[in-house]
């Protein structure tokens, strides 16, 4: 869990459009408090949870969100769920390990109070990684498209890289500064290389499962070139290694991501391991999660 805590602010008095936060969780309890309290300027807070086994409910109840329980169907299908439960005109989406910063919250005010034609606006991520923002190899600024029109947007892709599609114009927020004191959402994504090396696992297999659904299978130059091209892409033409230590090894998980994935489709297309349901790989903190659960229908807390 990061260090960041952002301040409570009460919903503002300068005329606006309503905002709704919507959130994705499970098994969260780390760090849902946080992502909810950067938040707490918007209008309502909506938290989709995946039927936790922690508190990340009980915790997100008290700082005043509405909460829906929901079978995990897949990262897409839970966030446009979301969409849908959302109340009003604006959206701004978020993970458990991010936080809206003061400087965004205050962009959005503004824009939103003069938005006329414009549907979405990109905002970009700040990923803290051993120790330090990533400033180089592609990941900053990296332009998300997370505050749009809910009736204009919803989110596609394929299984757990999500974006969101909008109709009509976007814009982009400008960051504005560095680290926490800039115009952007901050991601604390991995809390240690161990932590890093579960959840690229774990993403893999959503992402072999989803190539080898399609039609996709692996080949030799998936496992080989592909893996390269990414430590090569990021660590010397996108400049990782002005990042030091920690762009080095980013730039090696990287390179590890394209191959673990391909290689866990070469093992699904070999019949040596099983092809599990997306509601088997839930995307979360906890890495013993039961491989078969009881159905149940959404329901608000």
């Amino acid at each position: 869990m990061s260090n960041f805590t952002h301040p409570l602010n009460k919903p503002q008095k300068k005329s606006r459009p309503s905002i709704s936060a919507c959130i994705i969780s499970f098994n969260e309890e780390k760090n849902i408090g946080d992502c909810i309290d950067s938040v707490a300027w918007c209008d309502e807070v909506v938290v989709i949870d995946a039927f936790s086994k922690d508190r990340t409910a009980e915790i997100a109840r008290k700082r005043g969100a509405r909460v829906i329980q929901n079978e995990w169907p897949g990262h897409i299908a839970q966030k446009n769920l979301a969409l849908d439960a959302a109340k009003y005109e604006w959206v701004i989406a978020l993970d458990c390990d991010e936080r809206v910063t003061l400087k965004l919250k205050e962009a959005t005010v503004d824009l939103l109070g003069s938005a006329q034609d414009v549907n979405g606006y990109f905002i970009s991520r700040k990923i803290f990684y051993l120790g330090r923002w990533l400033e180089h190899g592609g990941w900053f600024p990296e332009w998300r498209l997370r505050l749009f029109r809910r009736n204009c947007g919803h989110w596609v892709g394929i299984d757990p890289h999500d974006t969101v599609q909008v109709e009509g114009r976007t814009g982009r927020i400008p960051t504005g500064g560095r680290g926490i004191n800039a115009a952007v959402i901050l991601h604390y994504s991995v809390s240690s290389l161990s932590h890093q090396l579960k959840v690229l696992d774990r993403y893999a297999e959503i992402q072999a499962g989803e190539l080898f659904r399609s039609g996709r299978r692996a080949n030799p130059a998936d496992l080989t070139i592909r893996p390269l091209w990414r430590f090569f892409r990021t660590y010397i033409l996108r400049g990782g290694f002005r990042d030091g230590a920690a762009g080095f090894h980013m730039a090696v998980n990287h390179a590890y991501a394209a191959y673990i994935k391909y290689a866990r489709l070469w093992e699904i297309q070999k019949s040596l391991v099983r092809l599990r349901s997306k509601g088997e790989v839930v995307p979360s903190m906890d890495e013993t999660r039961e491989a078969e659960t009881p159905c149940r229908k959404p329901r608000d807390i």
